[in-house]
């Protein structure tokens, strides 16, 4: 009896160690992984598409690290709360409708807090709305090789369809951890100032009982359990171990120690590091085909004040920067994004500019040229009436016409988001030919050239007057 009594206890201690969190009413999963080359080193149910909780933190994280890093917004930028953010249940920082706070006391309290209020913060500011944020959050994940996770918000509160996986979220960690090491060092924080006052970490408990650990993020909700994604590295071993549905703190800990502990021993001491993949984000530009290439492009009629005898009438612009223009020939615009160098040459007809014919040649040289000059489409502007686009961007100064307008048109190929308004303008300077893109705000202008520079292009903003 006694040696029955025995193995009854036994199997009751390892039911209670690895059977699924059944009071918690979520199913458990769990992997480990060698977080140095991806290697599985252990999973179950790992692929069974369950409640991430604020897990879904570090998916809201890791955008807004990914827009500071483009240029669209600054660690130093201040945000004013919206109700909704403030509306959301704890855990939260307490924010008040209306109170203002920067973007890097947002991301502290998200990261170490767990706060859904700041969580919803963030991505109200980078996307305008949570749903938008949301659904930029799953583009991400796809992007990175998350096929079983969608998002529906950024704070990870339960919600219809908003679903994730162990292995998925194993993987979140890692590109976490390779892809911005600059700011990893947020989740290994015990406590943190939020601006607004300390927080401590909501995983302050296992970072100060195993070693080696340093983050990464709980998350709980009743249809979620305990849920936890922990690294932590051991002489240049590195071991990511995620749990879905623990049925407590100290249970979740206590699993998560043991899989951290499987993952050191079966990991090899010495590893060529393979880093992920980092996603490629951000607006794909489609190819234009060769059914897109215009085969005729006809001169717009002329205007009413054109000069008798010539066809040409050109603005005169130097050293003007309140270059408010909008292109009146919509063909030339599909042509420029055919051809290599737009043969298009944008003349803005500007407040207070004067108009005077274009000179006429000189010599049988300068004729051959003006003939070939006058065959290609001119573009006829007038003056903006959007009020506030009184701002321009400069990105160079060039030795040539041709070579500002195909700079012009490749810088905005690649920052279409945020030039998507704006019309391209080359303006003869003393020094040379000076690429601009006109017709912005100042806060438009202002996040190009972050963007920008971001990117390493040239960028600066140049205001009216």
């Amino acid at each position: 009896m006694t040696g029955i009594r025995f193995v009854l206890q036994v199997v009751f201690v390892l039911n209670f160690l690895i059977q699924p969190a059944l009071a918690a009413g979520a199913p458990y999963a769990a992997m480990v992984i060698d977080a140095r080359t991806g290697k599985v080193l252990h999973s179950r149910n790992a692929d069974t598409r369950l409640h991430p909780a604020s897990l879904t933190k570090m998916m809201t994280l890791y955008v807004v690290f990914d827009a500071v890093e483009k240029g669209e917004i600054s660690l130093d930028d201040v945000i004013t709360i919206s109700r909704k953010a403030a509306a959301e249940p704890p855990s939260k920082l307490g924010l008040k409708a209306g109170q203002k706070i920067r973007l890097r006391h947002l991301i502290r309290a998200a990261a170490v807090k767990s706060a859904n209020d700041a969580a919803t913060a963030l991505g109200e500011a980078i996307s305008g709305s949570e749903a938008a944020f949301a659904r930029r959050m799953t583009r991400t994940a796809q992007a990175m090789g998350m096929t079983r996770t969608t998002f529906k918000n950024a704070h990870g509160l339960t919600e219809a369809g908003h679903l994730s996986t162990a292995r998925d979220m194993t993987k979140m960690g890692r590109h976490l951890f390779y892809d911005f090491p600059q700011y990893y060092n947020i989740f290994s924080r015990k406590s943190t100032d939020t601006g607004v006052k300390m927080v401590s970490n909501t995983n302050r408990r296992l970072l100060g009982s195993y070693r080696g650990a340093d983050g990464i993020k709980t998350g709980f909700t009743r249809a979620a359990g305990y849920n936890l994604v922990a690294s932590a590295d051991r002489g240049g071993e590195r071991v990511i171990a995620t749990v879905f549905g623990g049925r407590s703190v100290a249970w979740r800990n206590t699993r998560v120690a043991e899989l951290l502990d499987m993952g050191f021993s079966r990991a090899p001491s010495r590893v060529a590091v393979v880093k992920p993949r980092r996603p490629v984000l951000g607006q794909a530009v489609k190819p234009v085909t060769s059914l897109a290439r215009v085969t005729q492009s006809p001169r717009p009629q002329a205007r009413p004040d054109r000069v008798p005898g010539d066809g040409t009438m050109v603005a005169i612009a130097d050293g003007v920067t309140d270059a408010l223009a909008e292109v009146a020939v919509a063909e030339t615009t599909t042509r420029a994004l055919v051809d290599p160098v737009p043969r298009a040459v944008a003349a803005a007809s500007l407040a207070g500019a004067q108009l005077r014919p274009a000179p006429r040649p000189s010599n049988r040289k300068d004729t051959q040229t003006a003939e070939l000059d006058a065959k290609k489409p001119v573009v006829v502007t007038r003056l903006s009436t959007s009020g506030g686009r009184h701002w321009a961007i400069n990105v160079g100064r060039f030795t040539t016409r041709d070579e500002a307008e195909r700079v012009l048109l490749q810088t905005a190929l690649v920052e279409m988001s945020t030039l998507d308004v704006a019309l391209r303008k080359v303006v003869r300077g003393t020094k040379g030919w000076e690429a601009n893109f006109v017709g912005l705000t100042e806060d438009r202008a202002a996040m190009a050239c972050r963007r920008l520079n971001a990117r390493n292009v040239s960028c600066n903003p140049v205001g009216p007057g």
